[in-house]
């Protein structure tokens, strides 16, 4: 007998016992599976986790506007910083408040308003301003944070900044009311 005759019927004599052995064929549906169900499941997660992150950040600039939109900020010559303190204070541990970007612009009317964006082309922070108006001014409360991306493989990239980072962006518009 030849061996090649020989190989090829102990090979076809392989194959029949593999097909008929049934024992670790979970294991290895689960090896060939778990990858790319992971990499789902993070996937879900983590963009539930943005959402809720850009949820939680809406409400603080709804919170924090209301001190401009009432004119208390403006009555108690609320600075820059002491408006920004008081973001922070309503900001949860889910944020780091010093990379928190805060924006308040203002005008007579609603077609003077300029709503700039908060990053530039490389994708860093500009210069916030801060103009909470008078009693009756259109104001403009934007704040902007980087959120970071963490899972960024299989072709599911969420970012939109360099360094793998995301941003969040909320804002709040209204007319100041007459204090």
């Amino acid at each position: 007998m030849s061996s090649s005759v020989f190989s090829r019927t102990s090979f076809r004599e392989l194959l029949r016992r593999f097909r008929r052995n049934r024992r670790a064929s979970a294991a290895l549906e689960f090896a060939l599976v778990a990858p790319v169900f992971f990499a789902l499941l993070f996937a879900i997660i983590e963009t539930a986790l943005m959402f809720f992150a850009n949820q939680v950040l809406e409400t603080v600039t709804q919170d924090s506007a209301r001190m401009i939109f009432t004119g208390q900020a403006q009555q108690a010559s609320t600075t820059q910083a002491q408006f920004a303190t008081y973001v922070c204070s309503q900001i949860p541990a889910l944020f780091d408040c010093n990379s928190v970007f805060i924006d308040v612009e203002s005008s007579a009317s609603a077609s003077g308003v300029n709503i700039n964006s908060c990053t530039d082309a490389s994708g860093n922070f500009v210069s916030p301003q801060y103009s909470p108006g008078g009693a009756g001014d259109v104001v403009v409360v934007q704040l902007c944070y980087k959120w970071p991306i963490f899972v960024t493989g299989l072709g599911y990239n969420i970012a939109n900044l360099p360094g793998s980072k995301r941003l969040l962006r909320a804002s709040a518009a209204f007319k100041n009311e007459p204090y």
